[in-house]
């Protein structure tokens, strides 16, 4: 057994058949219910067994009917004695069931779900859940309701059992169901082949005794069993998390194998460090690195000096410093006798990268150029030459680098920054060439570790936690609408001393199906009385890009007074006279975005302020009172994760990478991400392709898992 990784057994061939026989051949199913089970995407024995229920419902925690006070949210189970449709005068059809427990009675009433009528009997067992109500009396209106058994006056066929029998004494287990396929039915089935279908799984354990020992997990064919029947609620966690880890597990492996392509398996550049740019450049600048810093370039030192090829992310908070240390390691290209390329997302950030670049190499005289899109004639030629001659060192640009025509000479390390905002191929065609260069890939925004290792497992990862010494807060506050006026009045305070500000709004023009503010239509209104006699300018995605681009060349230059703005202003340029923002609708955004946005501010030697104008409540204050708290990028993010949850923060951009995580949840098991890929790694590192004999059970999960989407991984 090597890497908790046991062998297959000989003759045993793929994986069991009969796990993959189709779900119409299970005891209880057939043809009919399988085309339903179809329609719920289960399509196989395999599809059912993990089809493990969404929550437990523990009788202790049962509140028997008498004690259902009105305000109060309970789950009450009882037996149902009468039922029927009750019709309103304004047309509206109620329907009512009465349930009594040991302890009395309750009226459980539906408005406007006369169907669910339909599915219920007198004499059934049911449990219920949702608020209690004063109508008529006591009246409970759940939110869901599982049937729990069919009772005698329900007259049960044989496809309606009178007991429930997937509950052991006190545990409800509650499955996804289907207005076809209720909850008796899934337990019913379940229960009917259990048995079997763990005994099967267990040929598709993958990891040792010993490691999951180590790891406090159960066998795969426990933990299934457990969360279909479980013995007592404390074992269900345990349970949940041996398939999140399998899940992390199945996902770096197949990171794993990316990497080692990107890396191992593809000849790299080892570069000669002489130090003769990289000293140049320590004793250029003004203050020290921090020791994230510090950390970081021993890291990509470390690849970059070494045969195999760096792909590595480098992720840190706003200010943490991520364009110096991307600086030191195309120093260290430069020194090694080839070329670094910078690619950012517009031209106004080329130009500012490149002013600050070439200010900190001219000791060293290192030839620093710029291309973007808008360059054409002459000065295009010119540039193009430079760095096919190789007379450009350093080349900072826009998409413009991977245009045709554009040659280099011996092009070593390439540097994404604001690496989401190019597309798959803009960000990958650089790093395509022969031999293959380096690769820094800048994260603009910080990520909880363990989602950067979910979405970017291919990838090393370097991460910035400190900020320089001295870096001034900016004052965060949350304010109602009722005090727009109020921040209005400090904004234009800041102004008339000769200060810059941004107002940030959530759309571009008003909207039927909301009641957010919008740029465009609060645009005229500032211009013409709020701010009258300032310079104003209006900012958004759907600007022309050299539009977008001359506004805020203009701001920057001090030209605009107040840029009235959407999130296009996220991730932008440095405007050190920009000391206060304030955001409209702040409750429509995330935390992570909301201090992104604050970046933008108090980049000068005054301190910044930041406003959010939010309704919503005391529950979206409260939320957002977290950025008043903390100016930690990734303690915010955590936050973020834990509020919005992972499928928010994953977001269509991520759909189809294999990202989509049934079992696992990234706040709830973020320290099995780690485990899992350093031991998915170290699978790969001895075994790249999974061709060895004990793997073969690996190769036909991750086929299994992922089939057709594996070319989506490895993007960057």
């Amino acid at each position: 057994m090597t890497g908790g990784v046991p062998e297959t057994r000989s003759g045993a061939g793929p994986p069991l058949l009969r796990l993959d026989m189709p779900v119409q051949f299970l005891k209880g199913v057939g043809p009919k219910r399988a085309e339903s089970l179809a329609r719920m995407k289960i399509l196989t024995a395999r599809d059912l067994l993990y089809h493990v229920p969404r929550r437990y419902d523990d009788a202790s925690t049962i509140t028997p009917v008498a004690l259902a006070q009105v305000g109060m949210d309970v789950t009450v189970a009882g037996e149902v004695r009468s039922k029927g449709v009750v019709p309103t005068r304004s047309g509206l059809r109620i329907f009512q069931a009465v349930v009594r427990d040991d302890s009395g009675i309750l009226t459980c009433a539906w408005p406007g779900q006369p169907w669910v009528g339909r599915d219920l009997r007198v004499g059934d067992r049911i449990l219920v859940t949702g608020p209690v109500k004063f109508f008529h009396g006591r009246q409970i209106q759940p939110r869901e309701h599982v049937l729990l058994s069919r009772g005698a006056n329900g007259s049960p066929t044989q496809d309606q059992p009178v007991a429930d029998p997937a509950s052991s004494g006190t545990i409800f287990v509650v499955y996804s169901a289907s207005e076809d396929l209720p909850q008796w039915f899934f337990r019913r089935v379940v229960a009917r082949n259990l048995d079997w279908l763990v005994e099967r799984v267990a040929d598709e354990e993958f990891l040792s005794a010993d490691v999951r020992k180590a790891m406090g997990l159960p066998s795969l064919r426990d933990a299934l069993r457990i969360l279909h029947a479980p013995p007592s609620m404390d074992r269900t966690q345990p349970a949940l998390r041996r398939l999140a880890f399998d899940e992390f597990f199945l996902l770096q492996l197949m990171h794993a194998r990316l990497r080692h392509r990107a890396t191992q398996a593809q000849q790299g550049i080892a570069f000669v460090r002489t130090n003769t740019l990289v000293k140049t450049l320590h004793a250029s600048l003004p203050f020290a690195l921090t020791e994230a810093q510090a950390r970081a370039l021993r890291e990509i030192y470390a690849d970059m000096t070494s045969p195999r090829r760096m792909n590595r992310m480098l992720q840190g908070d706003v200010g943490s410093g991520k364009t110096l240390v991307a600086l030191f390691a195309m120093a260290l290209a430069a020194e090694a006798g080839h070329q670094a390329a910078l690619m950012v997302p517009t031209s106004i950030l080329a130009d500012q990268h490149a002013r600050s670049i070439r200010k900190l190499v001219r000791p060293a005289s290192v030839e620093v150029e710029v291309l973007v899109g808008a360059d054409l004639g002459r000065r295009r030629r010119s540039a193009r030459a430079r760095v096919a001659s190789g007379t450009a060192q350093l080349v900072v640009g826009t998409h413009a680098l991977i245009q045709e025509g554009v040659e280099f000479k011996s092009l070593g390390l390439v540097v994404v920054d604001e690496q989401h905002r190019f597309g798959v191929r803009q960000r990958m065609a650089l790093a395509e060439r022969n031999p293959r260069p380096d690769v820094l890939v800048m994260s603009a925004t910080p990520i909880p570790r363990s989602l950067a290792m979910t979405l970017h497992g291919d990838m090393d990862m370097s991460i910035l936690d400190e900020l320089p010494p001295g870096r001034r807060p900016v004052a965060s506050r949350v304010a109602g609408p009722d005090r727009r006026a109020a921040v209005y009045k400090e904004v234009a305070r800041r102004l008339a001393q000769g200060r810059q500000a941004y107002l940030v709004y959530p759309l571009i023009e008003e909207s039927e199906k909301s009641d957010f503010r919008a740029a465009e239509a609060d645009f005229a209104r500032l211009e013409k009385e709020t701010f009258a006699g300032r310079r104003l300018a209006l900012l958004h995605g759907r600007l022309p890009s050299d539009e977008k681009d001359r506004i805020m060349r203009r701001f920057q230059a001090g030209r605009i007074d107040l840029l009235v703005a959407t999130t296009v202003v996220e991730v932008g340029i440095d405007v050190p006279n920009a000391t206060v923002m304030v955001v409209e609708n702040a409750e429509r955004f995330g935390l992570s975005q909301l201090h992104q946005l604050r970046g933008r501010v108090g980049r000068g030697s005054e301190a910044g302020l930041f406003v959010m104008l939010a309704g919503g409540g005391a529950e979206a204050e409260e939320r957002l009172q977290v950025l008043s708290e903390t100016s930690d990028g990734f303690q915010i993010a955590v936050e973020d994760l834990r509020l919005r949850g992972q499928g928010d923060v994953f977001g269509a951009e991520q759909h189809g990478h294999g990202t989509d995580l049934r079992f696992a949840d990234l706040f709830e098991h973020r320290d099995l991400v780690r485990p899992a890929q350093e031991r998915a790694r170290a699978v790969v590192d001895r075994d790249p392709d999974l061709a060895r004999d004990q793997n073969a059970l690996l190769r036909a999960l991750l086929d299994r898992r992922y089939g057709g989407r594996a070319p989506l991984f490895g993007v960057g």
